[in-house]
C-alpha cells in the first residue's frame, strides 16, 4: 500500500522530553515510516499531554488509580491501542511497569529507552535518576542509552540501538542524565523507531 506509514502510539508518565524528540523527528523526516496518532498518559498532569496537544495529536489519560488495578488499566490501554489501529507502542518516561500478559500480545512491537547501556544498570528500581545514581557511585567512566524490545523482563527484550556517552569527572546525577538524554536518548530512540518502522513496513 502506498504512502502507509505504521501507526505509533507513545506512552508517557512525566514532562514527555522523549516525546518532543520523537515530534520533532517525524517533522523533520527522521521518523518517515511512522507517525504518531496517539499518546497515553499515566498521569492527568503529565506536561507530555501538553506537547501533543502543540503537534496536534490525540492524548488521553488512562490512570492506574481512576481503574482501581493492574487489569483494568492495562485493558483500557489496549482498548485505546486497539481502536486507533496500533502498529508500535513507545514507552517514553512511562513509569508503569506493564505485565507480562500484556507484553506478550505485543511481541516486537513494544519499544522503550532506558538510560544505561544495558545490561549495565537495568532491571528492577533502575529508572530515572537511579541509574544515573547507580553509575556515578560504580565509577563508570562511560555510559549512554539503550533502546530495546520490551518484554515480561524489566529491561530484557532484544536490544535495537545503544550510544555510549562520557561520564565527566565533576558529574552529579542530574548533569549525566542531561546529557546523556540529549547526546544519546533523543538521537537512538527516533532511530529504532524509524528502523524498526521500515522493517515493518517491508514485510
Amino acid at each position: 500500500m502506498q504512502n502507509r506509514k505504521a501507526r505509533i502510539a507513545v506512552l508517557v508518565s512525566g514532562g514527555g522530553t522523549n516525546l518532543q524528540a520523537l515530534l520533532d523527528a517525524e517533522k523533520s523526516g527522521i521518523i518517515k515510516s511512522g507517525e504518531i496518532v496517539l499518546v497515553i498518559s499515566s498521569n492527568p498532569n503529565a506536561y507530555a499531554l501538553e506537547r501533543a496537544a502543540h503537534a496536534s495529536v490525540d492524548a488521553v489519560t488512562v490512570s492506574k488509580k481512576a481503574f482501581g488495578g493492574q487489569e483494568q488499566f492495562e485493558e483500557s490501554i489496549r482498548r485505546k491501542l486497539t481502536e486507533y489501529q496500533i502498529d508500535f507502542i513507545v514507552l517514553a518516561g512511562f513509569m508503569s511497569i506493564l505485565s507480562a500478559d500484556f507484553t506478550s500480545r505485543y511481541p516486537k512491537r513494544i519499544l522503550n529507552v532506558h538510560p544505561s547501556l544495558i545490561p549495565s544498570f537495568c532491571g528492577q528500581g533502575f529508572y530515572g535518576l537511579n541509574v544515573h545514581i547507580a553509575a556515578l557511585e560504580k565509577g563508570v567512566k562511560v555510559t549512554g542509552a539503550t533502546v530495546h524490545y520490551v518484554n515480561e523482563i524489566p529491561d530484557g527484550g532484544e536490544i535495537i540501538l545503544q550510544k555510549a556517552v562520557s561520564v565527566r569527572e565533576k558529574d552529579t546525577p542530574e548533569s549525566l542524565q542531561k546529557r546523556v538524554m540529549r547526546l544519546a536518548e533523543w538521537k537512538i530512540l527516533p532511530a529504532a523507531v524509524e528502523k524498526v518502522c521500515a522493517a515493518f513496513l517491508e514485510n
